[in-house]
């Protein structure tokens, strides 16, 4: 099964490279829109997610808003495919940044030139990892969790390295990624969108609790970074802009924020780039799913603040 997978891989991805990028997009989006009719589970729990998150729209318009997410998720999956092949020149064209004034601002005193980002799954996510051949002198690094099928995982990732980001499985590689730390002018993105699992922090997303991933408030405290989000929009096929956001305060009155409080301004940032496009988000996953016993709630339950140093 691993092989077959590869291989089909393999060939999706070549046929999906030898086209133009507007059209490797169009296509994409007529797999996405196929892949609504077909997939009836995830269909229903995007359908379901967004109706609870926007009581106030009609019942036509969740289902108008759930066929256009699948061919949004079709696009990206296929441009992602197309952009990993491009260079930096030929992607230039197709991508616009907003916010990067943030970035040129002198670190606070006591804190490095790093910066943590709180990602998700907006537009063409993994555009994120292009972000550093457009901004001089950075160097982009994210964690990832490998494929349970070792040379599909291997063909996913020799993808995402051409883009000269720095990728750390995140089970296995935690030394890795402090040793990377120390570098000067790294910006980190973690992703912050997705079920935390029975460890996550208990917090509201559009009025429901979830378990939310702490890591980029923890990491932000830990290495006394400013934290940020980032937003990959749409603007039309083949077309994005990476918006950077206002960073989020981690210390106030001088003494740290506590995780939770950090992450539900987080949340709440998400709650307002989702707003602006609902069809941009990936609504298919369950980000409401039971957390487990273990998890915790609010700052009550949220695991220490780690030590500034």
């Amino acid at each position: 099964m691993d092989w077959l997978l590869y291989w089909l891989g393999r060939g999706l991805i070549a046929g999906l490279q030898a086209l133009p990028l507007r059209v490797a997009a169009i296509a994409g989006r007529t797999l996405g829109g196929l892949a609504y009719w077909l997939d009836a589970r995830h269909r229903r729990m995007a359908a379901h997610n967004l109706a609870a998150s926007f009581p106030e729209k009609a019942p036509a318009e969740i289902r108008a808003l759930a066929r256009e997410n699948f061919r949004r998720i079709g696009e990206n999956f296929a441009c992602a495919a197309k952009t990993a092949a491009l260079s930096a020149a030929e992607l230039a064209p197709h991508l616009e940044f907003s916010g990067v004034e943030a970035l040129k601002s002198p670190p606070a005193e006591g804190r490095r030139a790093n910066r943590v980002f709180a990602i998700g799954h907006f537009g063409n996510f993994e555009i994120y990892a292009r972000a550093a051949s457009h901004l001089p002198g950075y160097q982009v690094a994210t964690t990832y969790r490998a494929l349970r099928q070792p040379r599909l995982n291997r063909l996913l990732q020799s993808l995402r390295e051409k883009s000269g980001c720095l990728y750390f499985e995140r089970r296995l590689e935690g030394g890795k990624l402090r040793e990377a730390m120390r570098q000067k002018n790294l910006f980190l993105g973690l992703l912050a969108d997705q079920h935390g699992g029975r460890r996550g922090l208990r917090l509201p997303f559009f009025g429901r609790d979830c378990s939310t991933n702490p890591a980029p408030a923890i990491f932000a405290l830990r290495y006394r970074l400013p934290l940020h989000t980032a937003f990959c929009f749409r603007l039309g096929p083949a077309r994005w802009r990476l918006e950077l956001g206002a960073e989020i305060p981690t210390r106030e009155n001088g003494r740290a924020r506590s995780p939770a409080a950090i992450m539900l301004d987080v949340n709440r940032a998400f709650e307002e780039a989702i707003r602006r496009d609902p069809a941009n988000w990936f609504w298919v996953h369950n980000r409401w799913k039971s957390p487990g016993r273990s998890a915790t709630h609010g700052t009550a339950g949220a695991p220490p603040s780690p030590s500034a140093r």
